[in-house]
This record gives structure tokens, sequence and C-alpha cells, in this order.
């Protein structure tokens, strides 16, 4: 009977060994060191600490915030200057780069155009070059303004197809002040057109 005693001593002090021992490779685990991707709560974590970094950078407007926005500008200046040239009366693909007031006047700026007769025929060349002038920033505001020289092919003609103003052939060299606006604050993006200077 003694020996019985001593196999169960044996089997419960094993299972206690085994138990502790997977409790610690539980809580210490199989590697030592950092390998392979961190747990989903750790990915999250890291993905903030990016964005708020992201975030930050474009609130002071730093030398890479600017490049980055003078890229966008760009495509938006074509953008803006294309859609105007359409002979609808109507803009369409620049409407959410406008601010209202940018919008109101360029819409009855068209439709001024449609009511004498008239009509544009511009093709656009490209952006010679885009410079910031100053920006702004006032409360979550930022207001950029934007030098911008491009080459352009326009002219305006009436109903019967006489030229009015422009060339139909002749490149031109354009010079525009833009300044375009965005809520720092916001999770939108995108910056808006609102102001034209001369």
């Amino acid at each position: 009977m003694n020996y019985s005693f001593e196999y169960i001593d044996i089997i419960l002090l094993a299972m206690i060994a085994g138990f502790i021992f997977l409790r610690l490779r539980g809580i210490l685990g199989k590697r030592t060191g950092f390998q392979g991707k961190p747990p989903s709560q750790f990915e999250k974590v890291l993905n903030n600490t990016q964005v708020e970094k992201k975030v930050i950078q474009k609130e002071n407007f730093d030398d890479e915030a600017q490049q980055e926005f003078l890229k966008g500008a760009k495509i938006a200046y074509e953008t803006i200057i294309t859609d105007f040239s359409d002979n609808d009366n109507k803009l369409t693909s620049s409407k959410a780069l406008l601010s209202k007031k940018i919008h109101d006047q360029f819409e009855e700026a068209l439709k001024e155009r449609s009511k004498r007769g008239h009509y544009a025929e511009i093709t656009f060349i490209g952006v010679n070059s885009a410079k910031i002038k100053e920006h702004k920033k006032i409360d979550n505001i930022l207001n950029v303004t934007v030098d911008f020289v491009s080459e352009i092919i326009t002219c305006i003609k009436d109903k019967d197809k006489n030229v009015i103003s422009g060339h139909p052939e002749k490149i031109k060299k354009i010079y525009d002040t833009w300044v375009f606006s965005r809520d720092i604050s916001s999770n939108n993006p995108n910056w808006q057109l609102v102001d034209t200077l001369t």
C-alpha cells in the first residue's frame, strides 16, 4: 500500500509541475525577444501614433507637408481651369474643390458668358511652377496662398465662331494667385479654393 501512495504522490507532483510549466509558458511565451508581428491591439496603437504624427506635420505645415500639398494644388488647379472651360455653363468635376463663394462666382461668370452667346476654347498645356507665397493658421483654419505659372491655349468665340479674344493656336503664359483653405481639425482631408487674387 505504501508503494501505491508513493505513486500517487509522484503523479500529483508531476501534474503540479506540468501545470506550473504551462502557466509560465503562457505568461512568458515560447520565444525570446520580439519576433513576428505585434498583437493586433499594439498594431492599432502604432497606427494611431503614425496618424497623429502625420496630423501634427500637417498642423505645423513643414516642408514635407508643403510638398504634398503642392502636388494636390497642381491637380486642383488644372481640374478647376479645365472645368471652367467646358461650355455646359455648369461646374461639375471641380465643385468639391471650391468654396461656396468661389463656386457661385464662377457659375455666375459662366452664365454671363452664355448670355452673350460666347464660348471658350481652352487647351491646358501644364503647370510650369507652383510656389507657396504664404500660409496662415487661424484657430483650426489653415490658409495657403499659391502662385501658379501655367501655359494654356485659350480664346473666346462668339456664336458665329469669330474669335473675340485670345488665340486658338498661340500658347499663353498665365500667372494666377489662389488661396486654398482647410479645417485641420476635420477628418475631411480636402482643400478648397476660397479666393483668387489678381
